[in-house]
């Protein structure tokens, strides 16, 4: 096995180094852009992760593909920062506010190409598989994309529903990352199936977790805005479930406050204020911190058919990590 410790040290010392074209810059800047900025990097650590339950050693043969993992989503943030409108990714300006959104479409298409180049890279044993792998992700990635952008413009976004959009947006991304490593690592078929399904409900919990934390939690440590999804009036799950709970005049008050104007710094805190504390009164912020806590249970208990002892405490400890600033 490999020590997380050398896991983070290859993760750092693989992004310090990652290299992208030079010219354009003005095509390439934003890539470098992305990637300097960092971010938990949890794709690229949970396939090393997987990988090491199998191998003793890091080798050019994972981390390429790795890499890949990471290009591929910072390529979906700066896209998903444009079609929010968001002005401030992990605490500075988005690609889009940096330079334009032209710019920051075609640096993301280049970024998406980039990555399958990466991904390519995965050793000849395995890298049909690990391709076919990652080209169903990346589509489903954009299906949950394209549930998102439709669920603002409904008002009756069941929470299964919701549920199937973070699976796509969020889950299958993350499970790639968890399926990839074993299968490069030379895992059993049965093995990189579990691993994939660990990886479904980490990232389900990742993202009700970040749901929670856009409402309840700390802007310098959450690295953009609170109250973003509230200020614009996205489904969320606290959204769903406190229009779930809500009767009478709570509801009515839950409707009135998610229509309120936002159009200037007072009339946003207005709203983040009145709808924050009727998820309070509600108390959905207890709920999603139980479904976090319940999604995580159902990832150790795929996590344990994989593995035991030391090699199982590997994957406990990473979905602890991931999910404990919401504890």
């Amino acid at each position: 096995m490999i020590r997380h410790e050398t896991i983070d040290a290859a993760v750092k010392e693989l992004f310090n180094g990652i290299q992208f074209t030079s010219e354009p810059s003005g095509l390439y800047d934003p890539l470098r852009y992305m990637i300097a900025i960092g971010g938990k990097r949890l794709r690229p650590k949970l396939c090393l992760t997987t990988y090491s339950l199998y191998k003793d050693e890091i080798g050019p043969d994972i981390l390429e593909p790795a890499a890949g993992l990471e290009v591929f989503h910072s390529f979906t943030l700066i896209h998903d920062d444009i079609m929010d409108r968001s002005p401030l990714r992990r605490g500075v300006d988005t690609v889009w506010k940096k330079w334009n959104a032209d710019t920051a479409i075609l640096s993301g298409d280049v970024m998406c190409i980039d990555s399958y180049s990466r991904i390519a890279k995965a050793p000849k044993e395995s890298v049909s598989e690990v391709l076919s792998l990652f080209s169903k992700t990346a589509a489903q990635v954009c299906e949950g994309q394209q549930f998102d952008m439709e669920f603002e413009s409904r008002d009756d976004v069941r929470m299964d529903e919701y549920m199937n959009m973070i699976g796509l947006k969020t889950g299958v991304l993350i499970a790639c990352a968890a399926k990839m490593g074993a299968l490069i690592a030379g895992a059993p078929a049965n093995e990189c199936d579990k691993l994939y399904e660990y990886g479904y409900n980490l990232g389900l919990a990742f993202q009700v977790a970040d749901d929670f934390l856009d409402v309840f939690g700390d802007e310098k440590v959450f690295g953009k805005p609170i109250g973003g999804d509230i200020v614009n009036s996205k489904k969320s799950w606290l959204t769903i479930r406190a229009f779930e709970k809500a009767e009478g005049g709570a509801k009515a008050d839950l409707e009135k406050a998610m229509v309120m104007p936002v159009e200037t710094e007072e009339q946003k805190n207005d709203k983040i204020s009145m709808v924050r504390g009727l998820y309070q009164e509600l108390g959905v912020g207890k709920d999603a911190q139980k479904t976090i806590l319940d999604l995580n249970f159902k990832a150790l208990m795929a996590a344990s058919e994989v593995c035991k002892g030391v090699r199982f405490e590997v994957l406990r400890r990473f979905a602890d990590n991931l999910i404990g600033r919401t504890k």
